[in-house]
């Protein structure tokens, strides 16, 4: 998709979820694709989140605690990032591709 100001990530990412249908979701990664944050459309209120660079973890969120839950995750997965990259995931699948390193 594109790279975002990781000030307005979290307003970029909920409402493109919105528009989604299941299973599809997003992908946030870092500049250098080492780290990434997939979200992904479980059911009508509730997301699977997938952590993988510092922690590998995965966590079912509803919807009323998903921004909350991201804002901690990208300051952590993301420390010294001013720009993430987006992109849409349409299957779970998508997730194991291997992504080009810079």
């Amino acid at each position: 998709m594109a790279l975002v100001n990781i000030d307005s990530v979290i307003r970029t990412l909920l409402p493109k979820l919105e528009k989604l249908s299941p299973p599809q979701g997003i992908e946030l990664l870092s500049y250098k694709r080492n780290r990434s944050i997939a979200v992904l459309l479980l059911g009508d209120n509730t997301f699977l989140v997938r952590e993988r660079g510092y922690r590998e973890e995965e966590q079912v969120v509803e919807k009323k605690g998903l921004h909350k839950y991201l804002k901690s995750l990208i300051k952590y997965e993301f420390p010294r990032s001013r720009k993430i990259r987006l992109y849409q995931i349409n299957t779970p699948k998508d997730l194991e591709k291997p992504w080009k390193k810079l």
